[in-house]
């Protein structure tokens, strides 16, 4: 029978205290959470441990709050109202030390935007954020990064940001998936008009190119527009856009509207439209819903906010380490596509 003495498999304080050039004492101390050490004792106990493959929770080496902004335009529309209400739902869940500050901006005011992302009232260690991509919110986001800051953007991409994490759908992909339900689905020959809430976020230029790709590659007989009409989501302006096309006598087979203003298109094809319009468009809104039982609407292509948020909070998480790394995050988000079929029957805001 073997008599020598057993090692154990795990590192001991010992062992850990040598690595870290502090006294047993102390590895009991910061592993155990008891009695006052220094920050940088703290910090070495900790790492020496983690080196060691200590197979515990360790303890947290920061102290104080942690600030984390979260930036989104004051759009009204149903999706952001829901992506605002699945990141509160998160953040009740967030650790106590992590103090999250919601700004809304104006939703066409860059310069507000531009304060908010700049204009730090607290030291802030991570930022998720909603944003067109111009040149001027491009060189704000470089400075946070610059600064140390994590960045989670959703909704749309903003290029030229190293370090950034998109945590969104492809919007390319969704339009030409839209595209190629158009083709699919349209019952004449004749024009799609593009609608497009605003030209300077990426994600709704994104979906417009998708769309008019797949238009002129597999559907030629379908008259694409060449730029899209821009409506800031209003529905007064998806309204006129729309019954300026058929007040012009164009034969409109279908419309794709990548943002929000449904109502507008909706008052339009009733007041012109003599027969089946194709209509396409993004989130599962309740109106949306409805239009779908009415048979205006063909097919809804929905981001999934509650996702992106989830997904946006997860990576703050990680770049902070205080939960494990997802290499998943870093990758474009699914859509679903909803008809008349599956559309469910749950409200889109609770």
């Amino acid at each position: 029978m073997d008599s020598s003495p057993r090692r154990k498999k795990t590192a001991r304080f010992v062992e850990i205290a040598a690595l870290a050039g502090v006294s047993v004492a102390t590895v009991d101390r910061v592993l155990n959470e008891r009695g006052s050490v220094s920050a940088r004792a703290r910090a070495q106990v900790v790492a020496a441990a983690r080196q060691l493959g200590v197979p515990r929770l360790l303890p947290d080496t920061r102290h104080g709050l942690i600030h984390i902004d979260i930036v989104l335009p004051d759009n009204r529309s149903p999706f952001f109202l829901r992506l605002n209400q699945a990141l509160q739902r998160g953040v009740a869940m967030l650790d106590k030390r992590l103090v999250v500050h919601r700004l809304w901006t104006p939703d066409q005011d860059e310069a507000a935007l531009l304060r908010a992302i700049t204009q730090r009232r607290h030291q802030r260690q991570a930022l998720i954020v909603a944003a067109p991509d111009t040149p001027a919110v491009r060189a704000a986001l470089q400075q946070a990064r610059a600064r140390g800051e994590h960045i989670a953007l959703v909704v749309t991409r903003v290029d030229e940001v190293a370090g950034a994490c998109y945590v969104g759908i492809d919007n390319y992909a969704a339009g030409r998936t839209a595209g190629y339900l158009l083709g699919r689905l349209c019952r004449k020959v004749g024009r799609i008009l593009l609608l497009s809430s605003r030209r300077d976020y990426r994600g709704h230029i994104e979906r417009s190119s998708g769309c008019r790709d797949v238009l002129a590659a597999q559907f030629p007989e379908l008259e694409c527009d060449a730029r899209s009409s821009e409506t800031h989501d209003d529905p007064d302006k998806c309204y006129w856009a729309v019954s300026q096309a058929f007040q012009r006598g164009d034969v409109i087979a279908g419309i794709y509207n990548t943002g929000a203003g449904s109502p507008g298109i909706e008052a339009a094809l009733r007041r012109f439209a003599l027969d089946k319009v194709c209509w396409v468009t993004h989130e599962i809104s309740d109106d949306h819903r409805l239009y779908m039982q009415q048979g205006l609407l063909d097919v809804v292509i929905d981001q999934d906010p509650d996702t992106q948020a989830i997904r946006a909070l997860q990576h703050v998480l990680a770049a902070l380490e205080m939960a494990p790394a997802d290499a998943s995050v870093s990758l474009a988000g699914e859509f679903r596509l909803y008809l008349p079929e599956n559309m469910g029957q749950q409200p889109y805001l609770g």
